[in-house]
């Protein structure tokens, strides 16, 4: 069985590998902020592609596909692919804020929250993710469940939730980059913030 024909299975083949080279190279440690920072990197990169790929590219095609009389519609999209892209950018949101939320906390840093001194940078970061997260679950993805048809809506509620979920994603979508900013100044040393 070759795990790259299956998605699930080249990531856990990504996985195994990462761990295996941690090993090799002597660096793995349980519960150490290598692992936390590690996990926090790499579910952010499946939530904000995720996010990106929604806002550039799944919206706009969706409208070009609804505005198109003779064309094949979007129904593909709707039935096949937003639902598995909402299900990994749901879970990658709140994996990526409990490893971060870790991150801080494993790091001395939890003061984050509360705008420490010292600290400012990393907590506005932190709290734009926050209200991000609670976008994703408390507003994108109840929404989505009545657009999807996972819920029962009339057409009346489901062009309201697409307006509120496509507004709410938007929102994360301009939060995303002062967030990116705030996180990447923080512990990349990037010269944007002091």
């Amino acid at each position: 069985m070759n795990p790259l024909n299956n998605h699930r299975h080249s990531l856990i083949l990504g996985i195994v590998l990462a761990l295996l080279l941690s090993f090799a190279l002597g660096g793995f440690q349980p519960f150490n902020l290598g692992l936390a920072r590690w996990i926090h990197v790499v579910s952010g990169v499946f939530w904000i592609g995720l996010l990106y790929y929604f806002n550039v590219a799944q919206t706009p095609a969706l409208a070009d596909a609804a505005a198109d009389k003779g064309g094949p519609g979007g129904a593909g999209i709707t039935k096949y692919v937003a639902p598995r892209a909402l299900f990994w950018f749901r879970w990658a949101a709140l994996a990526t804020w409990v490893a971060g939320f870790w991150l801080l906390a494993e790091s001395g840093r939890i003061g984050a929250f509360a705008l420490a001194p010292g600290q400012v940078v990393i907590g506005i970061g932190a709290w734009l993710g926050t209200i991000m997260l609670l976008n994703v679950w408390g507003i994108i993805w109840p929404n989505q469940k009545k657009i999807l048809g996972l819920k029962p809506a009339t057409d009346e509620e489901k062009a309201k939730a697409r307006k509120t979920a496509g507004m709410a994603s938007r929102v994360n979508f301009v939060l995303s980059l002062p967030m990116l900013m705030c996180m990447g100044s923080a512990s990349h040393g990037l010269p944007f913030i002091k």
